[in-house]
């Protein structure tokens, strides 16, 4: 009988790793970049929602929103020039316009000298100007406006007669107020304010019985 083989050793295996293993393991390049994106990323993040936020307010609380001129009321001087109808050299009637401009915007309206024209039957018979001044944010500011009318204007219409008799007088105004809306020294918006006023009021008591308003704003 043959002798039994003796036994031999077996060769140490050898351990591989697998081809999964290899792609999953760290690589320390491809984390640079990584955190390379992220610290790039966090400040244009950043930046993009300051910019949203800004222009979320330009649009909204920021926006240039338009003043409001309002004539309260009128008052008449001189009256002894209406009630007589005689007509003296140079001497004129006076019309004293309560007028008063709201700024519903952020930021103060600053604006220039204005003009006011007064008209009676389409003819123009005053013309004032006012001083330039400056209202405040989401403020009413109020100024009494002058306006010298030429009273022999006024007698000679033919239309002057019947209003006397009936106690009303109605007269047509012009005003323009050229102006400047500022917000924190980075939005400036030129602003002209026009307002066409028919106004009706009583020649004994002076209160407005009847007014029409048209007003125009551009930006």
């Amino acid at each position: 009988m043959l002798e039994t083989e003796q036994a031999r050793p077996l060769a140490p295996s050898i351990e591989r790793q697998s081809s999964d293993e290899d792609n999953t393991a760290p690589h320390p390049q491809t984390q640079g970049h990584k955190k390379l994106i992220k610290r790039c990323a966090c400040p244009l993040i950043s930046l993009l929602l300051i910019a949203i936020v800004i222009i979320v307010l330009i649009f909204t609380v920021f926006r240039v929103k338009d003043p409001v001129i309002t004539m309260n009321s009128i008052k008449i001087t001189k009256l002894q020039l209406v009630n007589t109808m005689s007509q003296q050299p140079g001497a004129n009637m006076s019309l004293v316009a309560d007028v008063s401009v709201k700024n519903p915007n952020v930021a103060s309206f600053r604006y220039s000298n204005t003009t006011t024209s007064l008209y009676y039957h389409g003819v123009i018979v005053g013309e004032a100007r006012g001083p330039p001044g400056r209202a405040k944010a989401r403020r009413t500011l109020r100024m009494n406006v002058t306006i010298d009318v030429i009273a022999a204007r006024v007698i000679s219409s033919p239309d002057f007669v019947t209003d006397l008799g009936s106690g009303l007088l109605t007269m047509s105004s012009f005003s323009r107020v050229p102006g400047q809306v500022k917000i924190l020294n980075l939005i400036k918006r030129h602003v002209v304010v026009k307002m066409n006023c028919t106004t009706t009021f009583n020649i004994s008591t002076q209160a407005i019985k009847e007014q029409s308003c048209k007003r125009k704003v551009k930006l």
